[in-house]
């Protein structure tokens, strides 16, 4: 989703936000598969979620992989919301949360099995995210993200200089090229499909949209940004793709195998 600059658009920003089934592209289904990419490692692993959101990946990672989960966000009141659904899930054992900034997170080095960042990275960048998290993980842990990239050599104009000004892309070749640098190797790269965009976000952020008050302040703003960024998808959309990459602390390189 796209970032407001100001106060006031923030705050529209998350009012058009609040309750929506997700906060990004993304769908249980795509949760569940990069978990089986993942593999499932040891029994009730230490999972941190980063910028977890409403906590979506948190509560499936904590039902369905029998993970304790450290759920990191900025935003209260989504941290509020993942506490609440936890409670009613019956799930608050397994699932803690920590309000802090997604580079600079408190906790000891190799504190956790897996971390999990779905459509979150972009808040600080895929380099910054993968240099600042890969002394959190164990020797034999897995991080597991999801990045906006280019899927074409060639995006229109349009698309090129949207995400110019937005976060600037890469293809899948110099994401890969990253995270190499940073110290990983990549197991597994997984392109999301359309309906991730569509079923659980864009349509139902375009009947949000639709029923905005535009005279609160930010909401026109907050509207326009977007309307606009549904408009370069629907338009665009082959352009772009987000991607979920599993990696590991380097060791002797396996292929990478796409899916």
């Amino acid at each position: 989703m796209t970032q407001p600059l100001s106060n006031p658009v923030t705050d529209a920003f998350f009012a058009l936000h609040h309750n929506l089934p997700r906060q990004g592209p993304g769908s249980d289904e795509t949760t569940r598969h990069l978990l089986r990419l993942a593999g499932r490692g040891r029994s009730r692993p230490g999972v941190l979620d980063v910028g977890c959101g409403p906590g979506r990946a948190a509560l499936l990672l904590a039902a369905e992989a029998d993970a304790h989960v450290v759920a990191v966000d900025l935003h209260q009141p989504f941290l509020d919301e993942l506490a609440d659904t936890a409670a009613q899930q019956d799930l608050s054992e397994r699932i803690s949360t920590v309000n802090c900034s997604m580079d600079q997170l408190p906790f000891p080095d190799h504190s956790f099995e897996m971390i999990w960042a779905e459509g979150s990275v972009y808040n600080i960048g895929f380099d910054t995210a993968l240099q600042a998290w890969r002394r959190l993980l164990t020797p034999d842990g897995v991080l597991v993200v999801t990045e906006i990239e280019w899927s074409t050599g060639t995006p229109a104009p349009p698309t090129r200089a949207f995400w110019a000004n937005s976060y600037p892309l890469r293809t899948t070749e110099e994401n890969t090229a990253a995270a190499r640098s940073a110290g990983y190797r990549v197991s597994a790269h997984y392109s999301l499909p359309e309906s991730d965009w569509w079923d659980e976000y864009y349509t139902p952020l375009s009947e949000r949209l639709d029923a905005a008050d535009p005279t609160r302040p930010g909401m026109a703003e907050a509207i326009s940004a977007q309307r606009e960024e549904i408009t370069l998808r629907r338009e665009h959309g082959g352009d772009y793709r987000y991607a979920g990459y599993v990696l590991h602390p380097a060791h002797p390189a396996n292929a990478t195998r796409t899916y």
